[in-house]
C-alpha cells in the first residue's frame, strides 16, 4: 500500500512520508523545511492539510477500492516553525459508500496542531494492489 502511494507527486514533493498503513488507519510525518514556511515563518496551512490529508488517503485506500474524498475541514490549534509533525488518521465510520475519518495532526512534543475530518466516497474500482 506504502507503493501505491509513492504515486502521490505532490506529498512525495512536500516531504511527506508514509509510516503506517493499515484499513482505517495510517500514520505520515513531515519534517519542517524552510519551503513549508509562510510569511510570518510558521508552517504554511497548505502544508499541514496536505499531511494530513495523505494520511487520510492512506487509511480510506487501504481498504482496496479507490476512494476519493467529497468533504474536508481543518482545524489549526498551534502555529509552529520547526521540528517535526505527525498526521495520525483513524475511521470514524465505515459505510459501504462512505467512509469519515479524523485525523490529528501533532508535533514531535505530541502537542495538538490540528484537526482534520474528512468523508470520502468509496468508489467500487479495486486498486492495483494493496
Amino acid at each position: 500500500m506504502k507503493d501505491f502511494f509513492k504515486n502521490d507527486r505532490y506529498a512525495v514533493f512536500s516531504g511527506v512520508e508514509l509510516l503506517e498503513v493499515e484499513p482505517g488507519r495510517a500514520k505520515a510525518k513531515m519534517p519542517v523545511q524552510e519551503m513549508h514556511l509562510n510569511a510570518g515563518n510558521t508552517v504554511q496551512g497548505g502544508a499541514i492539510f496536505t499531511l494530513a490529508d495523505l494520511a487520510f488517503a492512506a487509511a480510506v485506500n487501504a481498504y482496496g477500492n479507490l476512494a476519493v474524498s467529497i468533504e474536508t475541514s481543518i482545524r489549526y490549534f498551534k502555529g509552529i516553525g520547526s521540528g517535526t509533525l505527525f498526521a495520525e488518521a483513524k475511521i470514524v465510520h465505515l459505510h459501504r459508500k462512505l467512509a469519515t475519518f479524523e485525523v490529528t495532526v501533532t508535533n514531535q512534543d505530541d502537542e495538538l496542531i490540528a484537526l482534520f475530518t474528512a468523508t470520502a466516497y468509496r468508489k467500487d474500482i479495486p486498486l492495483p494492489f494493496k
